[in-house]
């Protein structure tokens, strides 16, 4: 791997260090997500990452607002290239299980934030504004695929989509094995049917 230096353009620098980020805590938890092992992993040195993140709760903090990035990114293309409002609502919620590695990461990256908000107000509160856009989100796609349906049956059926959603991409995080991506997505389709979706 190439050393970042600091004579290194900013833009390339910020890049390589956000995905050095994200390698270690996708890939080494985050009981290992320090300054020294994310420079480790971008190839430079320790205080150049500190230029950056100045700290661990620093670490933290991007990785969880580049998740939400990546998200937002990815559902607002699904939504623009869907045929109907039902179907833009299942391939939203679709791309937040682990049915493919990228989306598998994520879900390691997300339970790791998870648990690093406990006790933690500051992380709390950014998981909490990133899962509101995501609440929202899903609010309006159930109420779109559903336009008959009051605000507070549309409420209930999209919190319940998402706490499915995100149980399993979590369980599959820990074990692929017992839920891949067909159980996954099988358990989906099951669970819009049910609510009528």
């Amino acid at each position: 791997m190439r050393p970042v230096s600091r004579t290194a353009d900013l833009p390339a620098q910020h890049e390589r260090l956000s995905r050095a980020v994200w390698e270690v805590l996708a890939g080494q938890g985050i009981e290992r997500l320090t300054l020294r092992s994310v420079a480790a992993a971008a190839g430079c040195t320790t205080g150049l990452v500190m230029h950056r993140f100045p700290n661990r709760k620093a670490l933290l903090r991007h990785a969880r607002q580049l998740l939400h990035e990546r998200t937002r990114e990815r559902v607002e293309r699904l939504e623009a290239t869907a045929a109907n409002p039902r179907a833009a609502l299942h391939a939203v919620l679709a791309q937040g299980m682990a049915l493919d590695e990228e989306t598998a990461t994520e879900s390691i990256v997300w339970v790791g934030f998870l648990a690093a908000t406990v006790g933690d107000a500051e992380l709390a509160a950014l998981h909490r504004t990133n899962n509101e856009a995501w609440r929202d989100r899903i609010s309006r796609l159930v109420a779109a695929a559903a336009p008959a349906w009051p605000k507070p049956r549309v409420t209930t059926t999209a919190f319940a989509l998402i706490a499915m959603v995100e149980g399993a991409a979590a369980l599959a995080s820990a074990d692929p094995a017992t839920y891949p991506p067909k159980a996954q997505q099988a358990m989906l389709d099951a669970t819009l049917t049910a609510f009528g979706l």
